[in-house]
């Protein structure tokens, strides 16, 4: 089977957004332009294509990251839709780091929203080139000028609108195309099939024509001889214009923005145009990096040739296939049939089938080919994250990082016997999410899962009942806490234990010092003259990890702290492995307690759209669950309180919220970092805690 486009004709984007930018009726819409789909799909009606899980449809958001192929001017568009709630930010994650570009989605009324802010900061830890589409152009309050502004303010991105509206709200009819100089009208029940094209209308004119000069400057810019053009008022060709916009996209020098409306079915194909024009394909990025066995850095450039390395970037389990591990590959061809190399978990593993995916369906091939996603059936041993390669020349991919989860609740299914069931489907739930984790409460017995918010654990509750028949209930939402100390504290232990026989004996002297929020857990040997045996340095410090689990103050995990081993002692005899992983936990006990111990909480970030009339009821209501307002911006006639609270405070906020509004407000939540919880209130909750656990003993 030969691959049916070159590979500089391929494009791997995604589709990023706030909750509600209209990201899947734009994919809809995409799928249908280019051929792939007969019918556009819509989600008040609960028949997206790419909205195919049933909690999905039923509530009118994207949970899990979609992925579909399609064509464009004899381009090959692989395309994933990313979810848009921060609940499900893992799915945004994972896709951004396969992908060569990215569509970041604006609602015209909304503009630059907290969600959009979070997943273009993860596009540029990935520094994924960008195209921004500013959607919903036909609703009332729609301001294009102030979104481009909030996209340069907000997000640091240099906006360049290669095409602006034909008017705004309700009278939007097309768009004027800045680099070619047309207007674009859109015939009404044509499906935005019908486009006529025609020369700027004279009232539009003057407007235009700045738009236009603002686009010609910045991409001078970028390439001196364009810009001695410009000095010689020399007159630009539609292709020398697109050919500048495209290198300076890749560059992250520019970021060009398009308008239009997917509902409407208005400004889709430009955008799809923009796709094949600015963003890369696979050829036009960097070779990747990787690590070979020794350590040393290797990398893979993209052609079919190769050495093969691919990156595991998703897990699915599929009620009739089984297992499906979803694959980019960088370098080389998967082939059915095939062994590859698991080099992350060095497991040889034979290729069984290969299918490219349309949202939940599955079309069958033969090879995948450099730069190409699809995904893979029969590889067991296989988790997110880890790299699949030639045997000849292993190498390991940097792997995907995941937000730490942040609530928990304890769950049983509501019949003794379907403990088995239960346990099996969390466990295949938690292969998927890497940001679900399943454990058992070693004192109480209870299944305790965690996740990313009240939403996140819901969601995976219902799948347990559709796709599991396990019937489940759960207890009231805990939220992660975490201990850490405040003061650096040096502790001198020594850890003496005679019984018949070898005693045991452990001598340490360790430094105890806080770090920064979110810098975790540093170990750091300092020992010289062999006062203690290197063979005895890791028990030190799996005693202190393993007190790190329950800490000693708050029986909460310990966080953000460094270990200094400087001395210590040891006997000839009566030291051991055990000895010293004793001592180090001991010891690490006592610096805790001694290094003015603090019980930290999760705070969300907490935006709130509402109107003006509510406004007070909504400060009022956040500063009373120990939240404190940042600011409050105007939005149309709208009004949007930001501000900090714990997320202890926060559970029931939306039903709250939807009583004292009427219902006609609207709230996002993300995980901003920890903070010190206060003195009396931490008493209270660790007090809680000793008691939950002092009964479970009983």
């Amino acid at each position: 089977m030969q691959r049916q486009f070159p590979i500089e004709q391929t494009r791997n984007i995604g589709i990023m957004a706030h909750v509600d930018a209209g990201k899947t009726t734009c994919t809809e819409r995409i799928l249908f332009y280019t051929g792939r789909t007969y019918k556009m799909g819509e989600v008040h009606e609960g028949d997206t294509v790419m909205d195919w899980m049933p909690q999905e449809r039923e509530r009118g958001i994207t949970i899990t990251s979609a992925a579909t192929t399609c064509l464009w001017r004899d381009h090959q568009i692989n395309i994933i839709d990313t979810p848009g709630h921060v609940d499900f930010t893992a799915e945004v994650e994972r896709s951004l780091r396969v992908l060569d570009g990215a569509i970041g989605l604006f609602c015209a009324v909304g503009g630059v929203e907290p969600q959009s802010e979070t997943v273009w900061r993860q596009a540029e830890k990935y520094t994924v080139p960008r195209i921004a589409f500013i959607n919903k152009m036909d609703r009332i309050g729609a301001d294009f000028r102030r979104v481009v502004r909030q996209i340069g303010k907000v997000l640091n991105a240099n906006a360049v609108p290669v095409c602006v509206p034909i008017n705004e709200g309700p009278d939007f009819a097309g768009i004027i195309d800045l680099v070619r100089n047309v207007a674009l009208y859109y015939d009404e029940g044509s499906d935005g099939t019908q486009i006529r094209e025609t020369p700027i209308p004279a009232d539009l004119q003057r407007d235009s024509q700045k738009w236009r000069r603002n686009l010609v400057e910045k991409v001078a810019e970028v390439d001196e001889s364009l810009f001695e053009q410009f000095c010689a008022k020399t007159r630009f060709s539609p292709d020398e214009l697109n050919a500048v916009i495209r290198r300076a996209t890749h560059q992250h020098i520019i970021c060009p923005v398009l308008c239009g409306s997917a509902f409407k079915n208005k400004g889709v194909q430009r955008l799809l145009d923009a796709v094949v024009d600015y963003l890369p394909s696979p050829l036009d990025l960097p070779p990747v990096i990787g690590t070979c066995v020794e350590g040393k850095p290797i990398e893979r450039v993209p052609k079919d040739d190769g050495r093969m390395a691919a990156l595991a970037f998703k897990v699915v389990a599929d009620k009739y296939i089984g297992k499906l591990v979803y694959v980019r590959v960088y370098s080389g061809a998967m082939r059915v049939g095939t062994y590859v190399l698991n080099s992350t978990q060095r497991k040889r593993q034979r290729i069984g089938r290969l299918v490219k995916m349309h949202a939940n369906q599955q079309q069958m091939v033969e090879c995948l080919y450099s730069g190409e996603i699809g995904a893979v059936v029969g590889l067991a041993d296989t988790t997110t994250g880890d790299t699949l390669c030639c045997e000849e020349e292993p190498i390991i991919l940097e792997a995907i990082e995941f937000p730490a989860p942040v609530v928990s609740v304890a769950v049983h299914p509501e019949g003794r016997a379907d403990d088995e069931k239960l346990l099996k489907g969390l466990l295949r739930l938690a292969e998927e999410d890497p940001t679900f984790v399943v454990e058992t409460d070693k004192e109480s017995g209870d299944t305790i899962i965690s996740g990313m918010g009240e939403l996140h654990l819901e969601i995976l509750i219902d799948r347990l009942k559709r796709e599991f028949g396990v019937n489940a209930t759960t207890g009231a939402p805990q939220v992660a806490y975490r201990e850490t100390i405040t003061v650096p504290v040096s502790i001198d232990y020594k850890h003496k234990k005679q019984t018949g026989g070898h005693g045991q004996y452990a001598h340490v002297v360790m430094e105890v010092e806080p770090l920064g929020p979110g810098q975790g857990f540093e170990f750091v040997n300092k020992v010289k003259g062999g006062r203690i045996p290197m063979e005895y340095i890791p028990a030190i410090e799996k005693g202190i990890l393993a007190t790190m689990r329950e800490g000693p103050w708050s029986t909460y995990p310990v966080v953000d702290l460094r270990v200094t081993v400087v001395d210590g002692s040891y006997h000839e005899v009566d030291s051991s492995e055990l000895a010293f992983r004793t001592c180090g936990s001991m010891a690490f006990k006592q610096a805790v307690l001694k290094g003015g111990p603090q019980l930290l909480e999760p705070v969300m970030s907490v935006n709130v759209v509402t109107p003006e009339d509510f406004g007070g009821k909504v400060m009022g209501n956040l500063c009373s669950r120990r939240g404190r307002v940042v600011g409050m911006d105007a939005q149309g006639e709208a009004q949007v309180v930001k501000g900090f609270a714990p997320l202890a405070c926060m559970f029931g906020y939306s039903n709250d919220l939807r009583n004292f509004t009427q219902g006609r407000a609207s709230f996002t939540m993300h995980f901003e970092r920890y903070e010190a919880v206060p003195l009396a209130l931490a008493e209270e909750v660790i007090a809680a805690r000793r008691k939950a656990k002092e009964e479970a003993r009983r």
